[in-house]
């Protein structure tokens, strides 16, 4: 017998299949227009020349520009929202890092966005070790002296860090947790002025990002004790890693792209695939490497295990270490 309910089932199933071709089809020739690539950070920074170093190199293999756009701000949250909130159709894309995406569900008390549920990872690009590096306030020339040096002063020593939670911050801090070691963090507005007070001496050591020291190491204004990845440095073969120390330490920052939660399995496969051949291209590989990352060719699903092992560490290293952002 046929009703109006059936009449009124059958027709709606025959309009949700005159519109499946036509979403189908709207995805296969996705782009039509340029994608945005957002960023928490300002121009000029080792991040910016990454994402505006991956943009240039995708947008071949697109077809369309990929336009990176910062959103510095609120710890790098105020770019995690906006992509958020974005429409699910691939055009609004986020540049994250392990700050927003793993570290600031443990800083900040009123997350309005939890990067775990509202965004879907495509592929991590890039992860960066950072660099120990002393001034003229420390005699070290090596590692273990430093943490002796820490040892003896009993907490009296002090170390910069870029900003309260930044990867400078959280790198030193797990150090001195494995090490069962303790010292006081002074933080401050950016690399550049902490390294300043590290060069005059009036602090003992910071860890920080290679673009940020690479000149004052040249110039023997600091001197390098360690880096904080799992294995040495090209760029530095002769800098161990604090791993050789500290046996499974680790601390890098690491960069990958992800999109609003909802975005089609099939644009976020054309995405991976153009940031795949970006990152295989040398021209891009000698640019990442320069700034002190290594290409990755972890996708999706990895990146995704990757922020959730992230999340869980950084938590417990912010509980013991009791830090806090402004």
């Amino acid at each position: 017998m046929i009703t109006r309910r059936t009449l009124l089932a059958a027709g709606a199933s025959a309009g949700l299949a005159s519109l499946l071709p036509a979403a189908a089809s709207a995805q296969g020739n996705w782009p039509q227009r340029p994608v945005r690539l957002l960023l928490a950070f300002a121009p000029g920074g080792g991040t910016d020349l990454i994402a505006r170093t991956l943009g240039s190199a995708m947008t071949p293999s697109l077809g369309q520009t990929l336009v990176v756009e910062n959103r510095p701000g609120a710890g790098g949250n105020i770019a995690t929202e906006a992509v958020a909130s974005a429409r699910p159709d691939g055009y609004t894309l986020l540049m994250g890092n392990h700050g927003p995406m793993s570290v600031n569900v443990s800083l900040f008390r009123n997350m309005r966005v939890n990067p775990e549920t509202a965004l879907e990872p495509i592929g991590l690009v890039a992860d960066a070790p950072l660099i120990v590096v002393v001034g003229p306030a420390s005699k070290a020339n090596t590692l273990p002296e430093l943490l002796e040096e820490i040892r003896a002063a009993n907490g009296n020593l002090n170390y910069a860090s870029a900003s309260n939670g930044s990867a400078s911050h959280l790198a030193a801090a797990l150090m001195l947790q494995m090490a069962g070691l303790r010292a006081e963090h002074v933080p401050f507005r950016g690399a550049a002025p902490a390294l300043t007070d590290v060069v005059a001496g009036h602090l003992h050591f910071m860890v920080t990002t290679l673009p940020s020291v690479v000149g004052l190491m040249s110039s023997n204004s600091v001197r390098p004790l360690a880096v904080t990845g799992d294995t040495r440095m090209a760029l530095f073969p002769n800098i161990p890693t604090v791993a050789e120390t500290i046996p499974t330490y680790k601390a890098t920052a690491w960069y990958g792209i992800l999109a609003p939660k909802g975005t089609p399995e099939p644009i976020r496969a054309r995405i991976f695939a153009a940031m795949r051949e970006a990152l295989s291209n040398p021209d891009v590989i000698r640019r990442l490497r320069d700034e002190g990352a290594e290409p990755s060719t972890l996708d999706g699903p990895g990146f995704a295990e990757l922020i959730r092992w992230e999340r869980e560490r950084w938590a417990t290293v912010v509980r013991q270490a009791g830090i806090t952002v402004d």
